[in-house]
């Protein structure tokens, strides 16, 4: 029923109930003229008993819906009052054609909701480590694998793999070579960013220049500046931003976003894990008949899972052991749980093994290192330490903790199933700053008992300093500093304490330091490390 006949019948229907209810109360303001349901008297057809009438609100206090359905128009007849009762009749009404309503849109099948399995994970082929290495050979050196002067003291033949002899310390460039030669033109036209201080954007880089692809490197604040020279050296820009290396990503990831530049961290993409997988062929092809190797991973375990491909692919007898850091066991942690753990929850030394715990283990890095290392192994911040001092003395290489996890494996007595068989352990890097490099030798010397601490209580008689010193002459041992103090115990005012530092060429000297110390003084104290 169209408006036209609404409004006739309203006005019908109003002349026949004036004079049963006049006069007619007069409407408020915040009531409309509905004349269905202006009021309790003229609803129409017998009220329901017990029922009871509530306007109806609409948005408002006080209003009620203006519209009336049109459906429930049709319910409404000419009506005679007999004895208060209401008796219908239905009448006709000419007026427009019914509006047909469009079919309810059409349900779908049970069937057709079904969960599509997604595709089984395309693992590392060595067909892409193969196509990776042909393509890199060029650009990349071929580091050499040399004999370590270490093996007649652990009973193995030891070969170091020295992949910190990379042009920028670190095996990474391997893998960020074959990524950034498989981004596409356009991609290589605009440029690339990379942010935080680390190994992966030092290879960036590097290669993004040598390759004509502008880089952009946002670092925060507290990186150093010889760390921010040797990125402009390479020929990034250098962008300051920021206290802290969430800042500096968050920075990057807006920069990339606005300029159309392609941001690049550390994962698992397929062209990087194929171009640090590279290594695995070049031990296979230096070494014949290897039988272990030996894998720092540290952070990221792409280095790892990629040369364990090749070499297991060249030979699967080949051993394959990954070490990685006690402080930070995640890939130990995570084929315990079988399945990768997100967050760690430990506190790893930021200073010497940088931010394990924004790092991850990636579902396909994870499924092929559990499908073939053959062991994993943590090793203890101390023993890195002693391996770094090792590597300076007998090897007169400077790497850094990661790079010396391999060798403080076997250092630590971990793989005495190794002795008597051709080892080769990975160097990966080589990257640490000369502060922290001096602050890491004096610790590993402390760890090795060849730097020991002492004091002694000396009578303030002429000579007695004297005669201390002349022990230690005759010990053969090097002085590194020495404390005199006149007044440091109440209890014995006519003493002096004394605290010295000494250096001993190997642990054997420094226990027979001991002994002769501890017979001469026996009032001596010895600190511990």
């Amino acid at each position: 029923m169209n408006f036209a006949a609404q409004l006739f019948y309203s006005s019908y229907l109003s002349e026949r109930l004036e004079r049963l209810f006049a006069p007619r109360p007069a409407i408020k303001d915040s009531e409309e003229n509905d004349p269905f349901w202006a009021r309790e008297e003229l609803r129409l057809g017998p009220s329901l008993p017990g029922g009871s009438y509530k306007p109806v609100c609409n948005g408002a206090v006080g209003r009620r819906p203006t519209l009336i359905e049109p459906e429930r128009l049709k319910d409404f007849g000419e009506e005679e009052l007999l004895n208060g009762d209401a008796k219908y009749h239905q009448t006709s009404m000419a007026g427009t054609p019914e509006i047909k309503l469009m079919d309810p849109p059409k349900t779908r099948r049970v069937s057709e909701f079904r969960i599509i399995p997604k595709p089984p994970a395309q693992f590392l082929r060595f067909e892409d480590i193969s196509a990776a290495a042909f393509t890199i050979q060029s650009a990349i050196q071929k580091t050499p694998c040399t004999y370590s002067r270490l093996s007649k003291q652990y009973g193995m033949e030891i070969f170091l793999k020295k992949e910190h002899l990379h042009y920028t310390g670190s095996v990474k460039e391997r893998g960020v070579l074959y990524l950034l030669t498989s981004l596409t033109q356009e991609q290589q036209r605009k440029g690339v960013i990379v942010a935080t201080d680390c190994n992966f954007s030092m290879a960036v880089a590097h290669h993004a220049a040598e390759l004509k692809i502008p880089v952009f490197a946002i670092m925060p604040s507290s990186c150093s500046s010889p760390r921010l020279r040797t990125y402009r050296d390479y020929g990034a820009m250098v962008i300051s931003y920021g206290g802290t290396s969430h800042d500096s990503q968050n920075h990057a990831r807006h920069l990339a976003k606005e300029n159309g530049y392609l941001y690049l961290e550390e994962d698992e993409s397929a062209a990087y894990l194929a171009g640090l997988g590279t290594v695995g062929m070049e031990i296979f092809d230096q070494i014949p008949k290897v039988d272990a190797v030996v894998i720092p991973a540290a952070g990221q375990y792409g280095l790892l899972a990629s040369t364990a491909t090749a070499l297991k692919y060249l030979n699967s007898q080949i051993l394959v052991i990954g070490v990685e850091p006690e402080s930070f066991p995640l890939l130990l942690q995570s084929l315990k749980a079988d399945s990768p753990i997100k967050n760690l929850h430990s506190n790893p030394n930021k200073k010497l093994y940088g931010d394990f715990n924004e790092r991850s283990l990636g579902a396909n890095t994870f499924c092929q290192s559990k499908k073939l290392i053959n062991k994993v192994i943590p090793v203890s911040e101390e023993d890195s330490l002693v391996a770094m001092l090792r590597f300076q003395e007998v090897e007169h290489s400077t790497v850094d903790t990661v790079g010396a996890m391999g060798l403080a494996a076997i250092l630590a007595g971990q793989l005495p199933e190794l002795r008597g068989k051709k080892v080769v352990v990975v160097v990966s890097s080589a990257n640490m700053e000369p502060d922290l490099m001096r602050q890491c030798v004096d610790r590993a010397l402390v760890l090795d008992d060849r730097v020991s601490k002492f004091s002694v209580q000396l009578g303030e008689w002429p000579g007695d300093m004297a005669k201390l010193l002349d022990v230690l002459s005759r010990e053969d041992v090097r002085l590194l500093d020495v404390c005199h103090r006149r007044h440091s115990d109440k209890s014995d005012v006519f003493k002096a304490k004394v605290e010295c530092v000494v250096e001993t060429r190997d642990k054997t000297q420094s226990t027979q330091l001991r002994k002769t110390l501890n017979e001469r003084y026996p009032s001596i104290c010895w600190l511990d490390r």
